[in-house]
């Protein structure tokens, strides 16, 4: 890692004396962007708007950066930093999901939890998809926000062209995720 940073082992060891600093460094702008979402969120007066805004940045987070869920879903015990964000925003989104519930907008089932079936499940698509069709996650958020609302809400974007799910299938037929 330090020869492709183009620095000596040394200098990387002084900046990063510990590997959990280094794993902080690393993940703590895409932290930062997801508690940025969250805020952005909660400080829509709508609570299903809030919601369905942070579903969507999260998903389209995630299909730019294929490595943004593992870092939902890992814990940082020795960076308090780190773990003090990851924290702050797991309590913006089930704070989220309440606001969405309390006004009926939201299905009463809805959990936390479901948030990391719903990346799971995007995360699939995205890597299936790859380049051949890029916008796929977009479908799979829309029909998943219909699935969720407690209220009608537009229809999901359009689906991919077959010749672009072809593509996408052979690529993944080819090369497993």
């Amino acid at each position: 890692m330090a020869r492709r940073a183009g620095v000596g082992i040394a200098t990387l060891f002084r900046r990063f004396p510990t590997q959990q600093d280094l794993i902080a460094a690393v993940f703590e702008d895409t932290m930062d962007s997801y508690v940025s979402a969250v805020t952005t969120a909660l400080e829509e007066p709508d609570p299903w708007e809030g919601f369905a805004y942070f579903i969507r940045t999260a998903c389209g987070m995630q299909a730019a950066d294929r490595g943004f869920a593992e870092v939902l879903t890992m814990t940082f015990p020795a960076a308090d930093e780190l773990e003090a964000k990851r924290s702050t925003a797991l309590n913006g989104v089930t704070e989220l999901i309440g606001r969405a519930q309390r006004a009926g907008q939201l299905r009463a089932e809805f959990r936390p939890e479901d948030l990391v079936v719903l990346l799971m499940a995007n995360a699939g698509v995205v890597a299936a998809a790859g380049d051949s069709a890029p916008g796929a996650w977009k479908r799979l958020v829309g029909h998943l926000l219909r699935a969720f609302a407690a209220h009608e809400i537009d229809a999901p974007p359009p689906a991919p062209e077959p010749a672009e799910l072809e593509q996408a299938m052979q690529r993944l037929t080819s090369n497993p995720p």
